[in-house]
């Protein structure tokens, strides 16, 4: 296993740990926007490939791409050949132009560092067909809502300290989000749909203005 991989550590125990909290966002994304069979689906940081099942049971071609060869490793034993599994260095994505019908990532862009995030969504953006979406879960900074608000941020805190993302996690917050990363990348959301007591949302972006 390559030393040097920043998930190695966390791999072998990220399903237990952590897809639990992301499965219930992960469900309302399907709602968001529902897939459909024969579509190509992209997901950019696909981890241990949790995302990809339902894309995978839709009839969908699922591909995924990710910087950590642990996590492939454990997508690869979850998949099978039931999806196209590629090592990325994380600054491009090995497709050609209007390959996807969705580009999708989840809790991703925050781990990123600060000045690849803008150019990965334009990437994303770029293998998106003219028609297709990018769907954009990650971190939300605005009012929270409830009681499960102000207790999520503080679990969020936690995981992203025990992650070793916290640095990004910060960082990702002073720079406005995914809102400030799509308007750089030249894009526009066309849905937000607010989650886990307002810090987490889905965001719709066309990949063209």
């Amino acid at each position: 296993m390559n030393p040097n991989d920043p998930y190695r550590r966390i791999a072998g125990v990220y399903d237990r740990l952590i897809e639990p909290l992301q499965a219930g966002v992960r469900r309302v994304a399907l709602g968001v926007v529902p897939p459909q069979p024969n579509w190509q689906v992209l997901d950019v940081g696909c981890g241990t490939g949790t995302g990809l099942v339902h894309y995978v049971e839709e009839g969908c071609t699922a591909v995924g791409v990710d910087v950590s060869a642990a996590m492939l490793e454990k997508a690869r034993t979850r998949l099978g050949d039931r999806a196209e599994l590629h090592l990325t260095d994380g600054d491009t994505l090995p497709f050609d132009d209007a390959r996807f019908d969705l580009v999708t990532t989840s809790m991703v862009l925050h781990e990123v560092s600060a000045d690849a995030r803008s150019p990965l969504v334009g990437e994303m953006a770029r293998v998106a067909k003219p028609d297709g979406r990018l769907l954009i879960i990650d971190f939300r900074f605005g009012s929270l809502r409830g009681w499960r608000g102000p207790t999520f941020r503080v679990v969020n805190a936690v995981i992203e300290r025990f992650a070793g993302h916290y640095s990004g996690y910060q960082s990702f917050k002073a720079s406005g989000g995914v809102p400030s990363l799509v308007g750089e990348a030249g894009l526009d959301i066309a849905r937000e749909k607010i989650v886990a007591g307002g810090n987490v949302a889905l965001y719709v972006v066309a990949p063209t203005r």
